[in-house]
């Protein structure tokens, strides 16, 4: 039989984590054999056949319709994240074009113009699979000083984020709660998967994660959703030491696959002081790989 497919995966991981306390079901003390809510619970809860409710989870049907999903949505309690990666699951089930592999992304000038107006702060531009586009110099400082300042400018050795937060051990140190910033990462990730499932390299990057990452592959087994829109995160810098940002991400109208991604730090803080002193350090040159310890082997 075929694997279940994506929308099957997340039908399967939303059960799993329901109790039938959760959902106003009596539970009679009965040894479970599976996780969560049985596929006859659900079904009960949504409305429709155990057969037909199997069959979806099981890939078998790709036809559901609105009305059935959103059965589905509330009987799982969803929120309005995962209700809208449940839409983009069940469509992207219905139809399975032929994969053609993406010309590399580009920026356009307006957005290396506006990379240029927030110069004040640390920012970068992330393309569809988090790979760093462009970044100006105090966002390379403060997330990346000991890689190339340039290597963005080529396709085949950009950075990747995601990547590097999972392989690159600066990432993983430059996090003080690094847990919560993966979490955050990979739930949005999936948002990414749902509205481009058919992305060849979106796939390659998920599957080096899953075969080089056993942190990645639990947090990707859990199929959480979430988008990575804003979040303060504490940062332990090697140069200028202990920094809380919030990273915000604006999106490129222009360019809907791309996003601006900005730190920002609250007016007369510790923390501005030490970007300043950053910015001071970094101030007319990209910051030199030394400053930040081995350059590190991760390849992007």
């Amino acid at each position: 039989m075929d694997a279940p497919g994506p929308l099957g995966d997340f039908l399967q991981a939303r059960r799993s984590r329901l109790r039938p306390e959760d959902v106003g079901l009596q539970d009679f003390g009965s040894r479970r054999r599976v996780a969560g809510l049985r596929r006859e619970e659900l079904a009960q809860l949504a409305g429709v056949s155990v057969s037909y409710y199997t069959r979806l989870e099981q890939g078998l049907s790709r036809g559901a319709s609105a009305e059935v999903l959103e059965a589905i949505a509330r009987a799982l309690l969803l929120d309005d994240h995962e209700r809208e990666h449940l839409e983009r699951l069940a469509t992207a089930a219905r139809h399975t074009p032929r994969p053609r592999r993406p010309r590399p992304e580009k920026l356009t000038d307006e957005t290396r113009d506006l990379l240029r107006a927030v110069n004040g702060v640390p920012a970068l531009v992330l393309g569809r699979r988090t790979d760093v586009l462009a970044w100006n110099t105090l966002g390379h400082a403060l997330l990346a000083g000991h890689l190339d300042f340039h290597s963005p400018d080529n396709p085949a050795a950009r950075p990747n984020m995601t990547r590097m937060l999972f392989l690159d051990p600066h990432c993983r140190e430059l996090y003080t709660d690094w847990k919560r910033k993966a979490r955050n990462v990979v739930g949005n990730l999936r948002i990414t998967v749902g509205r481009h499932p058919h992305d060849p390299l979106l796939a390659e990057l998920i599957g080096e994660l899953t075969m080089q990452s056993p942190e990645f592959v639990a947090l990707w087994g859990d199929h959480r959703v979430a988008p990575c829109d804003a979040a303060s995160y504490e940062l332990h810098h090697p140069v200028v030491g202990t920094v809380t940002v919030t990273q915000q991400s604006l999106s490129i109208a222009r360019s809907p696959d791309q996003v601006l991604i900005v730190c920002t730090t609250p007016t007369g803080s510790p923390s501005e002081e030490a970007l300043a002193l950053l910015q001071q350090t970094s101030s007319g040159h990209a910051p030199h790989a030394e400053a930040f310890g081995t350059r590190s082997t991760v390849h992007p």
